[in-house]
């Protein structure tokens, strides 16, 4: 296990969300690392796109990304798809509204804690997940989606608030609409194999399917059955490998919706993830 305890070049990314949402965050979390690095190099990319370019120019540096769960999510998932994860050690400073990632990974969630942890923490080895359509799951996934994603969160992710105030400007406001509540998924019908065994066939139907990276290279699966008067006691299995088939199905991945698919398999990468956290 590697620790940081001297400072070392820092490589500052600072997610556009998170400067809007909490500039003074972003501002003690760039005083914290700036007094206590070696080197500190600060970059404000405005789009996806430049946060893409400016993780790969990282050089030597080590990355810190200033942000919220997708900023995360996004910075594991371009060094995944670089197959860059396994020499790279990343650090986060959680700031946002969207942070259960970050808190459940054992990441601070407050400014000066995290940054402190960004120069004083060691390195963590984590599982994670990765499906085959080369998509990563770093705290759970869950099926149906708890919930879908606000309005806000589908519009952050553009990279365009510019985009957003234009269209505010010029177009007049319309009277609020009545929101009408989604009603809740259905049971569905599912096929859930771990490592080639079936847990609950398409016979069953199921409230919920979780799966969450768990340790030595398992994942955790648990599946709800409907249940019909009496409550139907939850199926479990670990495995390396899951696979889910059946009706069309969405699913909550960390900090996103993804789908409908009607197939999609997951397999725990042992150790993939180097993450930075408070030294215990």
């Amino acid at each position: 296990m590697a620790t940081f305890a001297t400072p070392d070049q820092l490589l500052v990314i600072i997610d556009p969300v998170a400067r809007r949402t909490d500039g003074e965050s972003v501002r003690i979390a760039k005083d914290v690392l700036s007094a206590g690095a070696a080197s500190t190099k600060v970059c404000l990319p405005e789009s996806p796109e430049e946060f893409a370019r400016v993780l790969a120019r990282r050089g030597s540096r080590r990355p810190v990304v200033v942000g919220d769960d997708r900023a995360l999510m996004r910075t594991v998932s371009l060094l995944h798809r670089q197959r860059e994860l396994a020499g790279c050690v990343l650090s986060v400073v959680p700031v946002g509204t969207v942070l259960g990632v970050a808190h459940a990974l054992g990441i601070p969630t407050g400014a000066v804690a995290a940054a402190r942890a960004v120069l004083d923490g060691s390195e963590r080895r984590l599982d994670m997940l990765v499906d085959d359509s080369d998509g990563v799951v770093l705290g759970a996934l869950r099926i149906p989606p708890l919930q879908q994603l606000a309005p806000q969160e589908e519009v952050s992710g553009t990279g365009r608030p510019w985009l957003q105030s234009l269209v505010r400007t010029l177009v007049p406001p319309r009277p609020p609409r009545p929101v009408s509540t989604p009603p809740p998924p259905g049971p569905a019908r599912l096929r859930v194999e771990v490592d080639g065994v079936t847990l609950v066939d398409l016979d069953q139907p199921v409230e919920a399917v979780s799966v969450t990276p768990g340790a030595s290279g398992s994942a955790e699966v648990v599946v709800r059955p409907l249940s019909v008067g009496a409550e139907a006691a939850p199926l479990e299995a670990r495995g390396r490998t899951v696979t889910v088939s059946g009706t069309d199905f969405r699913y909550r991945a960390d900090a996103g919706v993804a789908g409908p698919v009607r197939r999609r398999t997951w397999t725990v990468r042992e150790g993939a993830l180097g993450l930075v956290l408070p030294g215990r």
